[in-house]
């Protein structure tokens, strides 16, 4: 286990027990390029100050596909160096539609670049979840990396479509997603994730009986939420406690960690977040 490798300022004052790395709860994901890029400098300024909070780092939409090798290298050497895995996010769809016979080839230089998550996502495609369990089954397969699927109730989710376009594809019966995860547990994925869109994002209502189904049916502890807003992470801490597992964007990193540590809060959870460890 890695514990916190630093002093922490006016550790006088009390937070809330977290986890030591690696984490089996209390897990951050943070999205990494896409709404901005992100250099190694940025990254490594986030993690310096934060980096003992931050377990993941996420490239999103494919954004590694357009950078020079060197500053992919780079950016997954720099969060390493911070005892953070990296994710590929959820880049395979675009694979197997437009480059079907290099699935393989993509997992492998995955593995060859110094990945550690290859996320398995199908929010835009129309495909058989035994497919979706292959690939899960490849990647797990894989020396280097670990499979992560994505579970969704909303078809075209990820691509932060208005709630009209979401509501004209109709969702999915919240049990399809429950048999869909159990089934890549059972392949070999340790976490799975938890896309926003169709629950919390891009909607009118909020879907929150589709969380507990999930959360209940699969396991909180098997589950990374995403929560792309402190109105979301704020939500999913009353309710499943600090250390629930959450993906956030790098902005929202400090917030979260006040949040969950008990330091800072909003009006509705401002001094009730706390934990208790039992020794």
């Amino acid at each position: 286990m890695s514990e916190r490798p630093f002093d922490r300022a006016f550790d006088f004052l009390h937070v809330n027990d977290r986890p030591d790395k690696p984490r089996e709860k209390g897990i951050t994901e943070m999205r990494g390029p896409y709404y901005d890029p992100m250099g190694p400098r940025e990254l490594r300024d986030i993690l310096e100050t934060m980096g003992w909070y931050v377990d993941i780092y996420k490239f999103s939409g494919g954004s590694f596909a357009l950078m020079p090798e060197t500053a992919v290298e780079e950016l997954i050497e720099v969060c390493h160096e911070f005892d953070v895995k990296v994710s590929t996010g959820g880049f395979i769809e675009n694979v197997l539609v437009r480059d079907n016979d290099n699935v393989e080839a993509y997992v492998e230089e995955c593995a060859e670049f110094g990945f550690d998550i290859v996320e398995i996502s199908s929010g835009f495609l129309a495909i058989d979840t035994d497919d979706m369990v292959a690939l899960t089954e490849l990647v797990a397969e894989t020396d280097g990396v670990e499979p992560k699927p994505e579970i969704n109730v909303q078809f075209g989710a990820g691509g932060a479509s208005s709630p009209e376009e979401l509501e004209s594809e109709v969702q999915q019966d919240p049990e399809m997603a429950v048999e869909e995860g159990r089934r890549h547990l059972d392949a070999g994925a340790e976490f799975l994730m938890v896309e926003a869109e169709g629950i919390t994002e891009e909607v009118h209502e909020w879907r929150t009986d589709v969380v507990y189904t999930i959360a209940n049916e699969l396991g909180m502890e098997n589950c990374v939420f995403e929560a792309p807003g402190p109105e979301m992470f704020e939500w999913y801490i009353k309710n499943f406690g600090p250390n629930v597992n959450l993906f956030v964007d790098n902005s929202q990193i400090v917030e979260l960690e006040c949040m969950r540590s008990g330091l800072w809060g909003k009006t509705t959870s401002w001094g009730r977040i706390t934990s208790y460890s039992r020794e």
